[in-house]
């Protein structure tokens, strides 16, 4: 399935959680969707979960 697609499929999920349960459903479904592409991106192997910990690099040798 493309982005474009599974892009579409989120948009139309917020739509109808937006239109039939009210902005605190809207809101409820974007972050368990969130939630849910971190998961899937950690699954696959594209994500660690020392990226989360880690702090910036400035480059310069300060913290």
């Amino acid at each position: 399935m493309s982005m474009a697609v599974v892009g579409m499929v989120a948009g139309m999920a917020l739509a109808f959680a937006g239109y039939f349960g009210g902005f605190g459903a809207f809101v409820l479904v974007a972050a368990l969707g969130a939630v849910g592409f971190v998961v899937g991106r950690f699954l696959e192997g594209d994500l660690e979960v020392g990226e989360f910990f880690r702090g910036r690099d400035r480059g310069d040798g300060r913290r």
